[in-house]
């Protein structure tokens, strides 16, 4: 027969207690330390990657929604000699784009699309059904007039152009000598389509994080031109975009968190608004494909505005190419 004996007692005879020790006590709390040190950092590198990621398809989102809407646009262009354009052009105005000019900092674009756009109300009467021709003035910019609600986001106008002779009092389709906008010898009948600060009802905020839009052309010769024709011919003229093969366009996108961290001076430095010479610079003759976004992306780089570091991670550059079918 064995004796039993009381845990107590057992505990007195062995003269100790089983318990852990302070070494082992130290051990545990050190490896606890490091475990939880280690799950941070993966905790905070996964939150980064997971914001830069949000950055990404936040920047990605908005150029893809923008540069469809401008593909569709330029698909749609009315190409014909006897209307009028608003373009970028470094080799000065043609007979048949009353304001084509040279354009610093953001360009701006107007011209004909068959594309629905928004019919007004006045003058009365509106036009009804029958009236509505499926011509519409088209005008995209970045706004740069300061204190607008617009200021630095890329706007779309769309204007719905009723048949001509409809109304003495309601604008229709305009045919040359009429032009959009500026000093022709009638006068513009459009000026807000050919102003980056003009305000009109028909523009809408069409990219909020858009602040940076450039465009050139690619000639069916092959070569890129800063001029909306062949200056290598002897005529100089639009001519209804004839020696145009595709309108090439690079925007700049920044994403809504990155834009909360950058100041409003250094929004329009980045931009080229308010008198400020952006530094993102302006398409050149001579630049070959990509060059103009790999100079956007090495001044962002370079940083001589003193961005936020995670600002400029936010910002992303692109360019598509709006083939014309003639």
């Amino acid at each position: 027969m064995f004796e039993q004996t009381d845990p107590a007692t057992v505990e007195r005879r062995f003269g100790r207690v089983a318990a852990f020790t302070l070494t082992e006590l130290l051990i545990s709390m050190g490896v606890l330390v490091l475990l939880v040190l280690l799950f941070t950092q993966l905790l905070n590198s996964a939150a980064t990657t997971t914001t830069l990621g949000h950055k990404q398809m936040d920047a990605d989102s908005q150029a893809r929604e923008v540069l469809d809407r401008m593909a569709v646009d330029f698909a749609q262009m009315v190409k014909r000699p006897d209307v009028d354009y608003y373009l970028k052009s470094s080799a000065g105005t043609a007979t048949d784009c009353g304001v084509c000019s040279a354009q610093i900092g953001n360009d701006q674009a107007a011209f004909y699309s068959t594309v629905a756009s928004y019919y007004p109300t006045v003058p009365t009467p509106a036009p009804g059904y029958t009236d509505k021709s499926p011509v519409s003035l088209l005008s995209y910019r970045v706004n740069s007039a300061t204190g607008s609600s617009s200021y630095d986001r890329m706007e779309r106008l769309g204007k719905g152009l009723a048949w001509n002779g409809f109304n003495s009092s309601w604008t229709p389709v305009l045919f040359l000598p009429q032009t959009i906008g500026g000093p022709q010898p009638i006068g513009g009948i459009w000026p807000s389509a050919v102003s980056s600060i003009a305000t009109d009802s028909s523009y809408e905020i069409i990219a909020p994080q858009v602040f940076r839009f450039e465009y050139y052309y690619l000639l069916k010769t092959g070569r890129f031109s800063a001029t909306p024709w062949d200056t290598g011919v002897s005529h100089n003229t639009v001519n209804g975009m004839r020696d145009i093969a595709a309108v090439i366009a690079d925007i700049a996108v920044i994403d809504p968190k990155s834009k909360m961290v950058v100041s409003v001076s250094q929004m329009e430095q980045l931009a080229g608004t308010n008198g400020q010479s952006s530094v993102l610079v302006d398409y050149s003759t001579g630049m070959t494909p990509g060059q103009l976004l790999a100079n956007w992306r090495t001044a962002l780089d370079a940083n001589t505005i003193g961005l936020p570091r995670p600002a400029i991670s936010g910002i992303r550059v692109y360019e598509r190419y709006f083939y014309l079918t003639h």
